[in-house]
């Protein structure tokens, strides 16, 4: 289960709490970016989420309940390859947005992770598997949980976190134009998660080309990475 949302306003900040249970993760920090692997016993460990120097930013929450039409089929596009392109900077957003409306785009067999993506300019790209994706030319805000925005709240499941989808929301709208790295840090606060519990609560001010990021909840000891050198 993941919160993911972004802000633009007088800054574009974006916001992602990665909330997991059983899985091994890190923190890969260097000057391309900041990465929250996962360890995969075929592949190894896999950089999924995170954000990087040129000012992309990679969120990947699981949608539910599940939809079985993002299950691979043939050849087509993998979303895990296409966030971790994104991510390394071998793509860009603009390359996504055309694969994703020229092709078809599966998930991994039993599970539909979509894609919360963004880009330094505030443009955001949604890519749910086998659904289809939406993109929003630098919005005012967007939030996504576990649960498909092309089906909203019309199907139930425990864990598709739209409590936690309205609490953002509503922060977000009644927050000034000031919004914050630390605005943005009380609303991951406040639908962090302790029974999936929530490894990394990080915060992107891509307008200040810095990343900041807490684990397992310690909103008192945060990290920051800021990035110095252009990357396009």
């Amino acid at each position: 289960m993941c919160t993911s949302f972004i802000v633009n306003r007088k800054k574009t900040i974006v916001g992602f709490n990665l909330d997991i249970l059983g899985m091994e993760y890190r923190i890969n920090e260097n000057e391309q970016g900041v990465y929250i692997e996962i360890y995969d016993q075929k592949q190894g460990w896999l950089p999924l989420f995170g954000g990087n120097a040129r000012g992309d930013f990679v969120g990947m929450p699981t949608c539910w309940p599940f939809d079985d039409r993002s299950n691979p089929q043939s050849d087509e596009k993998n979303i895990l390859e296409l966030d971790i392109d994104l991510l390394l900077m071998k793509r860009t957003l603009n390359e996504l947005k055309d694969i994703a409306e020229k092709e078809k785009i599966s998930s991994v067999k039993g599970s539909t992770f979509m894609g919360a993506l963004s880009d330094r300019n505030g443009n955001v790209l949604y890519i749910i598997p086998g659904q289809g994706h939406l993109y929003y030319e630098k919005p005012d805000h967007k939030v996504m949980t576990n649960f498909s925005p092309f089906k909203m709240d019309k199907e139930k499941h425990p864990w598709m976190g739209y409590d936690r989808y309205q609490k953002a929301q509503q922060e977000i709208e009644k927050a000034s134009a000031d919004f914050s790295v630390d605005d943005a840090f009380n609303i991951l606060k406040e639908t962090s998660q302790i029974a999936c519990p929530t490894v990394v609560s990080m915060v992107y001010d891509v307008s200040d080309k810095t990343i900041f990021w807490c684990e397992k909840r310690n909103y008192t000891d945060i990290n920051k990475k800021k990035f110095y050198e252009e990357n396009d």
